[in-house]
């Protein structure tokens, strides 16, 4: 087995194709197909089957591909951070955004690291709390936002701001950001909220219980973009950071006001792995994320934010 016969299998993995997979490789077809053959030999077991669409996964190739994304991912990061360039600091560093900061950040952070580090490559990948959970546990991040998670040996986590959480509605709703809504008024209020086992759903689950107030929720969905487009639609509210739809406020499509009585507060905090080597790569771009969050809260651009990372650390 070797690094020739593992990029093969991925790459006809990806298109299904031999012929295709050797253009993507520029290499000749029975280059491939011998690549290929090498490595079954190798391991024993059919990797690939004919199927409707091309050439397909067994149920073995696809336990060997999973490992193998994983193995090429590091020798790239390796690869990037080692051969000498231009820059002091080179590497690929991926990084996990909640869907709720992407818009927010994701380009500042862009700006920064090309400006300060050109010799990194930026990776930006968009998911809810337990998906970027995994995905820093699997390697296939380097830092992450998350959710307050609960305690992990495989985290390293430092709390960043607590923000309030909003309920918003479509235009016609009478919701503005100096008339907070108590948890009361929405007993009973058709809902539109992500499914469990989602950080925000089960803080909202919570904060009803504990008021001993009824919970209706009409529809689950894990995308915000659906939950947005429900609201507008008018099947309901939804609760969220007001920052996830601060431009759908700003253009009047939607409109929100913070919850009280209890006040629903999220916490987001930056998480590293323990179980391997940070670089110095990710190290420069995770203080430029950092660095861009506290100045989109210092410019008033994260509404309802409240900076407390100098906090947690004093309080060390």
């Amino acid at each position: 087995m070797d690094i020739k016969q593992l990029r093969a299998l991925i790459a006809v993995a990806e298109t299904g194709s031999v012929t295709r997979a050797a253009e993507m490789l520029h290499v000749v077809q029975p280059a491939v197909s011998r690549q290929l053959r090498l490595l079954e030999e190798d391991i024993g077991a059919a990797l690939f089957e004919r199927g409707r669409y091309g050439m397909e996964l067994t149920e073995q190739g696809e336990i060997l591909a999973e490992y193998t994304r994983r193995a090429l991912r590091e020798l790239d990061r390796a690869r990037a951070e080692i051969q000498p360039t231009s820059a002091t600091i080179q590497g690929i560093v991926t990084i996990g955004l909640l869907p709720s900061t992407a818009d927010l950040l994701a380009s500042p952070l862009l700006t920064t690291v090309s400006s300060l580090y050109p010799g990194v490559r930026l990776r930006i990948s968009i998911g809810f709390a337990g998906h970027l959970q995994n995905w820093l546990e699997s390697g296939e991040v380097d830092a992450a936002l998350l959710y307050d998670p609960k305690p992990s040996p495989m985290l390293n986590v430092s709390p960043l701001l607590e923000e309030n959480l909003w309920v918003v509605g479509p235009a016609s709703s009478n919701f503005a950001a100096e008339r907070p809504v108590s948890l009361a008024e929405l007993a009973g209020v058709p809902l539109i909220l992500p499914s469990a086992p989602h950080a925000l759903r089960t803080l909202v689950e919570h904060a009803f219980a504990l008021a001993k107030q009824e919970v209706k929720v009409v529809v689950e969905t894990n995308a915000m973009s659906v939950q947005r487009n429900l609201v507008l639609a008018g099947h309901g509210l939804t609760i969220l950071p007001s920052i996830a739809v601060a431009d759908d406020i700003a253009r009047g499509l939607l409109k929100a006001a913070p919850l009280t009585s209890p006040e629903l507060q999220r916490k987001i905090v930056l998480a590293l792995p323990n179980t391997r080597r940070v670089t110095l790569a990710v190290s420069c771009v995770v203080k430029a994320l950092t660095s861009e969050i506290k100045n989109a809260i210092d410019r008033g651009d994260w509404t309802a934010a409240h900076w407390v990372a100098e906090e947690s650390h004093a309080s060390r």
